[in-house]
């Protein structure tokens, strides 16, 4: 049979009529072979086009809704669940279209794309341990085959990426020596050191450890018990809670502590959240409450005290803030018209619900007044942004300059549009909000510690948000107790820039020695670890 790939022109000659038909209908057959090639080339290529066009496509809207996206289209959690979902949907288009245009690269007409811009990352803490891996050559002497001389090392390129090793267990194993004197029949041995639970199995930094994990990162602990087995350490759910139960009790002085550095501030804020609370007897679950009272969002010493109760009533507060005075910015729930009742005691409102109520109004039908209010409301905001790294003098100087000016104005500006809405219509309802509450609204042009709004300890009040979702529920009234000392603890640690584990950790392992007249030294904002 012949070859038609070997054949030369000057090979035809003389062939006869039969292999001449040969050679043309293997002509044949390799043209209609490449034709079929070439046309799956192109419907690969087609298909592949079309998939870079879709991806782009959704990458393109992935931005738009990132960009677009405005806060009050959603709260504060269905916000953090969009930016998540966001961040994975646009890291796997990305990854789906470099692979695409990675093989578009090896096709002779592939369409050159725009290199992507990468954001600057940002640098890796210093204070991460290094671990170094040296990459040379196996041969240092020059490959030039004219040359062959030792090369000589000019520079280096240095890389760093982020790896992490699981949470590791490990024993504390303490060895005391016994000596005994043979004459005096004397024994003598170094004791033990107290420890938060005596003649018990967990350090400082395990009872630190599962603490921050049931009351910072919200892990029930039938979870920390299945993350735990997998390192091969049993710690039944029950023994977890009842680490946290002595850890708890152990921080109540300290606790106490932070209750009066709270109260001690002259501008507090003040809100409260649904929490349920198992109640055995009627085979259910009844509603409490965690209050919380924070100093303010201005104070060179922030901190936070939380108070489980079991109710909502004025009660509750009088109780907390018993003899304290001050500026209590809250919002505008009738239990606290009797804690403000005391002498030494000013109201202060928050802008962020009276902004609320016009902002619901657009979402509805798009109010005109709701829509002019809010303008108002954000320049007002505006003035904040940059007042807010000023000191106490110039914030308020401040406002009085810029603010107060444009407050007057838009009480104004109510005063008139509520003689033009119908009464009883909910723009009426959104006004008199505003309106009612005018006092306690301005109270920050005469403080400059005041803030505008309360957003700062409904800030604080995620972590219990976040929490109840993951336990469902306060086992009793004593656990939520215990819950609200920890979280006191922790949440003002992360406040003065702590981390949680490592100050629990140093805290509950000072805390059998610490003399009680020095538990300041312990409190988060005054906290300094051991050297």
């Amino acid at each position: 049979m012949l070859n038609v790939h070997e054949l030369k022109a000057q090979d035809l000659h003389g062939l006869s009529p039969g292999a001449l038909t040969e050679i043309a209908e293997q002509m044949l057959q390799r043209i209609d072979e490449q034709s079929r090639h070439i046309a799956a080339q192109a419907q690969d290529i087609k298909f592949r086009d079309a998939k870079l066009e879709r991806i782009t496509f959704e990458l393109a809207r992935l931005k738009a809704w990132k960009f677009a996206a405005k806060t009050e289209a959603m709260n504060a959690e269905q916000r953090q669940l969009f930016e998540e979902t966001l961040a994975d949907d646009e890291a796997s288009l990305e990854a789906q279209l470099e692979a695409l245009q990675a093989q578009a690269g090896a096709q002779p007409d592939a369409v050159p794309q725009e290199p992507r811009r990468r954001p600057k990352r940002q640098a890796l803490p210093e204070h991460l341990v290094r671990v170094e891996h040296q990459h040379e050559p196996k041969d240092t002497t020059c490959p030039s085959p004219d040359c062959g001389q030792p090369m000589v090392r000019v520079g280096e390129d240095v890389s760093e990426r982020l790896d992490i090793v699981p949470a590791q267990f490990f024993v504390h194993r303490h060895i005391r020596g016994k000596w005994a004197c043979r004459c005096c029949e004397l024994l003598v041995q170094e004791p033990v050191a107290p420890q938060i639970i005596d003649s018990g199995m967990p350090a400082a930094g395990l009872m630190a450890h599962t603490l921050v994990s049931r009351f910072v990162d919200h892990l029930p602990y039938y979870r920390q018990e299945q993350i735990n087995a997998r390192s091969g350490v049993h710690t039944p759910r029950s023994t977890l809670a009842a680490w946290s139960g002595r850890g708890g009790a152990a921080l109540q002085p300290l606790f106490d502590a932070q209750r009066e550095f709270v109260l001690g501030a002259q501008v507090l804020h003040a809100d409260e959240t649904p929490v349920n609370m198992l109640d055995p007897g009627a085979g259910k679950t009844r509603r409490a409450y965690v209050w919380a009272y924070a100093r303010s969002g201005f104070d060179a010493l922030p901190g936070v005290a939380y108070d489980f109760c079991v109710g909502r009533g004025a009660k509750y507060p009088m109780a907390f803030l018993q003899g304290w005075s001050g500026t209590l910015v809250r919002d505008e729930f009738k239990g606290y018209e009797s804690v403000l009742k005391p002498d030494g005691r000013t109201a202060a409102g928050c802008l962020a619900h009276a902004r609320r109520k016009f902002d619901e109004l657009i979402k509805v039908n798009q109010s005109p007044v709701a829509t002019q209010a809010l303008q108002r409301i954000a320049w007002l905001y505006r003035i904040e942004r940059e007042a807010r790294d000023l000191t106490e003098e110039e914030r308020l100087a401040m406002r009085q300059a810029r603010s107060k000016p444009l407050w007057e104005e838009l009480h104004v500006w109510l005063r008139l549009e509520r003689t033009h809405v119908p009464e009883g219509s909910a723009i009426a309802g959104a006004i008199d909000y505003s309106l009612n509450a005018w006092t306690a609204l301005t109270a920050n042009l005469n403080d400059g510690m005041v803030q505008v709004d309360n957003n700062h300890i409904e800030n604080l009040m995620r972590p219990w948000a976040m929490g109840r979702k993951a336990w469902l529920f306060a086992g009793s009234e004593l656990a939520g107790q215990r819950a609200a000392v920890v979280m006191s603890l922790v949440q003002s640690a992360k406040l003065n820039g702590h981390d949680p584990w490592a100050y629990l950790k140093d805290v509950l392992t000072r805390l059998p020695t610490h003399m009680n007249s020095r538990i300041e030294e312990l409190l988060p904002h005054r906290w300094q670890p051991m050297g």
